[in-house]
């Protein structure tokens, strides 16, 4: 016969309850652990970095910047009057002597105002020679007067002296004597008034004729000058050179004013570089450092012989002084990369610069470890810096192998593992 079981169902409600409680556990403990792992180390390929290993010694701080060659001596050629543009007859790159006609210009005002003054010149010139010729018949008239008013002293005087002797004699009266004689005297004072006359005209002449030739003078300096600016419109070279393109040349036909910018005249021979340099890095720069310049067909040594005081674009513009002879492919405007010797540290912990290396900076670098295998994030804290290798201050040992590539795609993983 069936035997009733006791108890059953509350076991199964024991098991069911203990069961929930694991299940619960388990699930409970995943959710509190899983968070806490850290993911796993992803895998790089290390043929795609650039490792490198840090090392002691001497290290040479440098900067870098581009930059290009311009010519030392240049001379600017400026229209000196309003004008046109007529022909070009000399384009940029082609050598000019002094005398070399580099454009044409045209100024019909000036052409007008040349001829103007042409005859101005002309008419003051006539007006000179016709004063000239008045004051000399002036003179010639007074010499007349003088000479006669002299003639009739001279016969006067002889007539005075005849009658005083007949007088004397009681030949002739005494008092046709003395009118004789006075009429003598007064002869000899117009004569003497003459003799003054001729001598004031000489230098009344001379003054007319100064004021007249200053009148001469003035007219001709400004045909000379309507002459030398109608000159001027055949714009010259004025040195021997390079001829160079302007930054916004003239073209044929375009209307220019005193002062334009026409031309540009340079010593090709004769070149400097001119380098940007980043203004965070120029602090350290000072006259006379050396430099190298990288032409891209060689190098030319040389050395700082300025600074620009101003900040353009971020960057501040250092003048290179080049040494030696140049090389043939060395051209005004020919792009270039300088470097400059800032100084020589003797002996330093330095490691090549990171892509995100900066100067007296810390940052997170993937360090190797010594098998190989994986790579673990260090904070490296830096110095001094140079163009390619960086001072290491913290967080390195010598030996250390460090990777210097961008990896800010694994700024989550603190260790990778290496392919």
């Amino acid at each position: 016969m069936d035997i009733p079981r006791t108890g059953a169902r509350r076991r199964k409600i024991i098991r069911w309850t203990a069961f929930t409680a694991v299940v619960v556990a388990v699930l409970l403990a995943g959710f509190l652990t899983i968070p806490r792992l850290k993911p796993a180390a992803p895998g790089v390929d290390m043929s795609t970095l650039w490792p490198d290993t840090v090392k002691r010694g001497p290290m040479l701080r440098e900067v870098r910047g581009l930059g290009t060659l311009v010519p030392e001596e240049s001379m600017l050629i400026p229209a000196t009057t309003d004008g046109r543009v007529q022909r070009i007859l000399i384009r940029p790159g082609t050598p000019v002597k002094a005398d070399s006609v580099v454009m044409i210009l045209t100024s019909q005002e000036l052409d007008t105002a040349l001829l103007s003054a042409e005859y101005t010149l002309k008419a003051a010139e006539a007006d000179y020679e016709n004063l000239k010729v008045t004051l000399e018949k002036s003179k010639i008239d007074m010499q007349a007067t003088a000479a006669q008013v002299g003639a009739d002293y001279n016969t006067a005087k002889l007539k005075a002296d005849r009658d005083a002797a007949l007088a004397k004699e009681g030949l002739f009266s005494e008092v046709d004597a003395k009118i004789s004689t006075v009429t003598a005297e007064e002869l000899k004072g117009r004569y003497e008034l003459e003799k003054q006359r001729l001598a004031i005209n000489a230098q009344a002449e001379e003054a007319q004729l100064a004021a007249q030739k200053v009148k001469v003078e003035q007219q001709r300096a400004d045909y000379n000058l309507k002459k030398s600016q109608v000159d001027q419109l055949r714009v010259r070279a004025g040195v021997e050179g390079m001829l160079q393109q302007l930054p916004t040349p003239v073209e044929e036909g375009q209307k220019v004013t005193a002062g334009t910018p026409l031309a540009k005249v340079s010593q090709p021979s004769k070149l400097k570089a001119e380098l940007k340099i980043a203004e965070t890095q120029v602090k350290d720069i000072s006259i006379g450092q050396s430099a190298s310049i990288d032409t891209r067909n060689g190098l030319i040594e040389g050395h700082v012989s300025r600074i620009d005081p101003s900040i353009l674009n971020g960057t501040v513009t250092v003048d290179v002084s080049l040494k030696g002879p140049l090389p043939s492919a060395a051209r005004p405007d020919l792009s270039v990369d300088g470097t400059i010797q800032l100084e020589k540290l003797d002996d330093v912990v330095y490691v090549g610069r990171p892509v995100f290396g900066q100067q007296d900076a810390v940052v997170q670098l993937f360090r190797v470890e010594p098998d190989g295998k994986y790579a673990n994030k260090v904070k490296v804290a830096f110095g001094k810096s140079s163009v390619n290798t960086i001072e290491v201050k913290d967080g390195l040992q010598v030996g250390d192998k460090v990777i210097l590539s961008d990896m800010s795609a694994y700024d989550g993983y603190d260790r990778i593992r290496l392919n």
